[in-house]
């Protein structure tokens, strides 16, 4: 439990999420642990989860999010909940003039992602897309050695998860969860934040389902190709057709190789291979979450920012066509990483 009173006396951004899951409890905890913060109320999609959650972190419940949103008492609004709702919660808190924190995407949909930042720099508001997976010890791994591998030609990131029986929740959602890439925009976001501009997309996806909203297994396999002639392959799936369970990033260049298997990373050079040391993964949303209250308060840059992860939306988007038609998409305006 904790001491709500204690926080509100030293508070000085007062916050409202909009979510009861994984991401949401780890954001209460970060809000609740840093005295710059106080958590004001939380709203769910269950009004069962909403209440328990409420009485475990010692904030007001409230029934809607539209209700969040117009509340004069709170200044940030931290959006953690299903894929498929970021962008019309996110437009009514800039709307209602909050600060915007959302994990990602910002959107399902890019235009709409991109009306949402000219909204935020209209209202003079932050918006921030989460993306943790660039404060992890995996990336931070992955950039401190690239220097040391020459030019790279071939990158393999694959994450696989197998689950038997598959779980009927809003990850297995078609709509709550979005296209693969999208919903899981963080295994683009990774290329795009190491390797840049992307020139053309191949992408070939497959549902298992037996029924038409939920899914039982999918399977995404990725191709891009990016402006410095640099070919990576991203491999997504998850559920019951799945048997074996992989996260494995490789990158290849003329002078050595990385291979991350899971938590384990090797440096390969002829003749020789190194191990690399990969820091945790915990206390990223902390992090994050630091960092946000930093900006905020002393206007410290941010670690990415919502063009960035705007970008990397619309090559999720290219690899959406290019399964849907079949064909190679080449994206547009590849030299602008704002566009």
């Amino acid at each position: 439990m904790y001491n709500s009173e204690a926080a509100l006396e030293k508070a000085r951004v007062r916050v409202g999420l909009v979510g009861t899951g994984y991401a949401a409890k780890l954001r209460a905890e970060a809000l609740l642990s840093d005295e710059r913060s106080h958590l004001i109320a939380i709203v769910g999609h269950s009004p069962e989860n909403t209440q328990t959650f409420a009485r475990e972190y010692q904030t007001e419940a409230l029934s809607s999010w539209q209700q969040l949103v117009e509340r004069n008492d709170i200044d940030l609004v931290v959006i953690s909940t299903v894929n498929r709702d970021h962008g019309a919660i996110a437009r009514a808190a800039l709307t209602n003039g909050k600060h915007v924190v959302i994990e990602y995407p910002l959107s399902l949909d890019v235009v709409e992602a991109e009306e949402l930042i000219a909204l935020a720099k209209a209202q003079q508001k932050l918006l921030h897309v989460e993306h943790i997976e660039l404060l992890g010890g995996l990336h931070q791994a992955l950039k401190q050695h690239l220097p040391k591998i020459g030019n790279v030609f071939y990158v393999r990131y694959s994450t696989i998860n197998s689950q038997y029986p598959a779980p009927r929740k809003w990850t297995y959602n078609h709509e709550l969860f979005g296209f693969p890439l999208m919903g899981a925009l963080s295994r683009l976001h990774r290329l795009t934040d190491l390797f840049g501009r992307v020139l053309t997309v191949n992408c070939h996806q497959r549902y298992w389902e037996i029924e038409q909203e939920y899914y039982q297994t999918c399977f995404c396999i990725t191709q891009v190709c990016f402006t410095s002639g640099l070919l990576a392959q991203v491999v997504y799936g998850k559920g019951e057709t799945i048997w074996l369970s992989e996260r494995k990033f490789e990158v290849h260049g003329e002078n050595g190789g990385l291979i991350f298997d899971g938590d384990k990373g090797l440096f390969i050079q002829p003749g020789e291979t190194t191990p690399i040391e990969v820091g945790a993964r915990r206390g990223l949303f902390a992090k994050d979450t630091s960092l946000v209250l930093d900006h905020l308060m002393d206007n410290t840059p941010l670690y990415v920012t919502p063009e960035e992860s705007l970008y990397t939306l619309k090559v999720a988007d290219a690899a959406k066509t290019a399964a849907q038609t079949g064909t190679t998409i080449f994206m547009k305006n590849s030299l602008d990483l704002s566009s």
